[in-house]
């Protein structure tokens, strides 16, 4: 296994459509996602998609781990999964704004609309349907990754660019608004 490069906003790969996978269980799509998971593990994200390692494919690696969920029993924790050629439904059309960060964009997060819960179906690499309803960080990562696809980048998806910064610099805000309510 190899770890990738990753591209970053603003190269070509991943403003395009990606293409579908013809054939999931092609040696080189194993290989492929081999490595994606092993990128996506050594830069610690929770979720890797195709064009985000030069690769205008129509899949993406994910986890969500036993921290990352909440009491939802259908935010569920899920270890290292591949969807390929995914699709994904909305049983509602409400959208809550979720934080989320980007291995494309190091450093940045911001608050995001997302469905608290999706449908989702695809394929793994032996061919076999991967089918969920989930909600919560499951849900939105899921949808994050999904957006790479097409091409779209979670800033696009903003409204309230004030919800929008480094990481570091959010983190100080949060703890300086954690503080004046402790000393109120």
């Amino acid at each position: 296994m190899a770890i990738l490069k990753i591209a970053r906003m603003g190269h070509p790969v991943l403003w395009q459509k990606c293409e579908p996978v013809t054939d999931p269980g092609a040696p080189e799509i194993r290989r492929l996602v081999a490595d994606m998971m092993a990128t996506m593990e050594d830069a610690s994200g929770a979720g890797l998609a195709a064009p985000q390692v030069y690769v205008p494919l129509r899949l993406f690696v994910f986890r969500v781990s036993d921290a990352s969920g909440n009491e939802d029993p259908d935010d569920t924790p899920i270890g290292n999964t591949v969807l390929i050629n995914p699709e994904i439904t909305f049983p509602s059309e409400e959208r809550i704004l979720r934080w989320e960060g980007c291995l494309s964009i190091p450093g940045l997060r911001a608050a995001v609309p997302r469905a608290p819960r999706i449908r989702y179906r695809g394929v793994d690499c032996d061919g076999k349907e991967v089918a969920r309803e989930v909600t919560g960080f499951h849900a939105g990562v899921v949808q994050h990754e999904y957006d790479h696809l097409d091409g779209i980048l979670y800033p696009m998806r903003m409204r309230d660019f004030s919800l929008f910064g480094f990481t570091e610099e959010l983190a100080r805000a949060a703890a300086a608004q954690q503080e004046k309510r402790d000393g109120a």
